[in-house]
């Protein structure tokens, strides 16, 4: 006798398996349902979760150190002006930026000079974090010139102007005009004092920074402390920041002699701002969790469907078996029903929950609607705007069916074990 090909055995194992899951309709439903629901709802929640994730970084580095930033190793520490970034490294950071695999992706690069410092006014003296900026990048960077409520931001030809957050403003009793005296260890170990006017005062809703920040030109700030056209750290802002690994190794290489050299570090933020990252990682995991809860109970649904077909089906499973099927093979049958019904159910999940989502992309979703507290909320030491946009992205549909995949054939394991330990014999009692 010939001996059948493997392809004849899953053919007949397949045909077999969709006659059941079209047999029992009803049940199939009820399991699809819940699968496309799971399926609608993980894409969904996973696409406007990095929608969310993406906004606060985004606002984290816009008023922070940027996506990427290139400052000494020495400075994320003691915050000293001594510690900056020599100006001969700007050259090579934009000459690296201009690469075609990296350029597509900066929408902008900005410098700093920055140092903790005192504000001083007739009204008392306040700690104050100084940062010398470029006006015209700083503008296109930095979301704190949208936020002024006083006066104006700072221009390209200011020399002694100052652009103060309404904290430190309220503290000091500074108006606009107001003579603020700036006082910090300049480049030498010496302390020296700045005159600045006041031009402008924000708010932005974060008591750090409306309480603490001041702006000036960055030409004002390396005159004062002596700096020149050295500043204190390179921010780099990009579209996604997903890109932000790549870009790192990027530029770790093109600055590798001031690196070695220990003039020169590379951080991307995650690093740069730890607070920022845990915040994220928490509401990512917090995620995870709520879903691997709804998917077990799915899970159980699929068990149950599948574990309830295996045992009202012996004694066909039986004549199977008298017919020339082995026990292996049977198993296969149930094993096969089960992926094909989360694969049919899942991918028309997350199908679905791409098309709600797109929906959303134009106007975004907004919270503020669900939660009136939610118009300054804050988290992470970011200010999030309200107004969620989901991102797309092709790895989290990967993620999605291969994650309701991976739950369906982990529950038709144990049915499919059932199907292999039918006894024939005793299969061909049961009556259908």
């Amino acid at each position: 006798m010939t001996q059948q090909r493997p392809s004849m055995h899953i053919g007949v194992i397949v045909t077999l398996a969709l006659r059941n899951i079209r047999r029992n309709l009803r049940r199939t439903i009820l399991t699809a349902t819940a699968l496309i629901i799971g399926g609608a709802l993980l894409i969904f929640t996973l696409l406007l979760s990095d929608g969310t994730h993406e906004q606060w970084i985004d606002s984290g580095v816009r008023t922070g150190s940027g996506h990427v930033t290139i400052e000494r190793p020495e400075f994320r520490l003691s915050r000293k002006i001594e510690d900056r970034l020599p100006a001969s490294t700007s050259p090579a950071v934009m000459t690296a930026l201009k690469s075609p695999d990296v350029s597509e992706h900066v929408t902008a690069v900005f410098t700093r000079l920055s140092v903790n410092g005192l504000a001083s006014s007739p009204a008392g003296a306040r700690p104050a974090q100084i940062l010398g900026i470029d006006p015209v990048s700083e503008a296109a960077v930095s979301p704190l010139d949208d936020q002024v409520v006083d006066g104006r931001y700072l221009e390209s030809d200011d020399r002694l102007a100052a652009y103060v957050g309404g904290g430190l403003a309220d503290r000091l009793d500074l108006r606009l005009g107001s003579r603020l005296v700036l006082t910090a260890q300049d480049a030498k170990k010496d302390i020296a004092g700045q005159l600045v006017r006041v031009v402008g005062i924000f708010r932005s809703g974060l008591p750090e920074l409306d309480q603490s920040v001041i702006h000036i030109p960055l030409a004002t700030a390396g005159d004062w402390l002596g700096a020149g056209h050295d500043v204190t750290n390179i921010g780099v802002i990009v579209d996604d920041s997903i890109v932000v690994p790549s870009l790192v190794r990027h530029l770790q290489q093109a600055l590798a002699d001031p690196i070695a050299r220990g003039d020169a570090t590379v951080m991307g933020w995650r690093e740069a701002m730890p607070a920022l990252r845990d915040a994220v990682l928490i509401d990512e995991w917090g995620a995870y969790i709520l879903f691997g809860i709804l998917f077990v109970i799915i899970g159980f649904g699929i068990v149950n469907t599948v574990l309830m077909s295996v045992l009202n089906r012996h004694r066909e499973f039986g004549v199977l078996q008298a017919l020339g099927l082995t026990p292996r093979q049977t198993g296969a049958v149930v094993l096969v029903e089960g992926l094909t019904l989360t694969a049919v159910g899942g991918v028309v999940g997350v199908g679905l929950g791409l098309v709600f989502t797109w929906f959303l992309m134009s106007d975004g979703l907004d919270m503020s609607q669900l939660n009136s507290t939610m118009d300054n909320l804050q988290f992470g030491g970011v200010a999030i705007d309200p107004v969620v946009y989901p991102v797309f992205r092709t790895t989290r549909v990967i993620q999605s069916v291969g994650y309701i995949l991976l739950i369906g054939g982990v529950a038709s394991l144990y049915p499919a074990f059932r199907a292999t330990t039918i006894d024939v014999a005793e299969s061909m009692k049961f009556e259908r």
